[in-house]
């Protein structure tokens, strides 16, 4: 398995970290148009802060999965083995609220209050459990490295 393969599902979960805490703005800013004046909810409206969040949440709930899977999959292809521990329970804690989340789409279309609610505390839960994924990573990274860089024997 070439070396940088290990490197994809890092990047790829950064990309991801960045994009729900974008998501998360558009989703607050989408919020604050049932809050305004009428004069600021004109210039708001326009922006479309709530389309493109629901736009960017069903790529987010892809990429969840995608990296969730993918870096299994190269746990998998380097050791012949899933390595069990608190980053891969983690992670697939953090894929299934991000699926349990995107399932209230509905709901939030109609426009139901405790919805919403509860769409924003799952999302705050995945994000909390995101960002320790996102520390946990680095430090998995570091091993690589380190591994990489250090000598081994020629068999002498």
């Amino acid at each position: 398995m070439p070396f940088a393969l290990n490197f994809v599902h890092p990047l790829l979960m950064w990309v991801l970290l960045g994009l729900m805490l974008y998501s998360g703005y558009l989703g607050y800013k989408a919020s604050l148009i049932r809050k305004v004046s009428a004069e600021e909810r004109k210039a708001m409206v326009p922006l479309h802060y709530g389309q493109r969040h629901a736009q960017l949440g069903a790529v987010i709930l892809g990429l969840t999965l995608l990296g969730a899977v993918g870096g299994m999959a190269v746990i998998f292809l380097k050791n012949g083995k899933l390595i069990l521990g608190p980053h891969l329970f983690v992670g697939l804690a953090v894929a299934v609220l991000v699926i349990a989340t995107a399932s209230l789409g509905p709901s939030l279309q109609n426009g139901k209050e405790w919805v919403r609610s509860l769409h924003v505390c799952i999302n705050g839960g995945a994000l909390l459990l995101f960002g320790w994924q996102a520390f946990t990573g680095i430090a998995i990274v570091q091993k690589l490295l380190s591994s990489a860089a250090s000598p081994t024997s020629l068999g002498t």
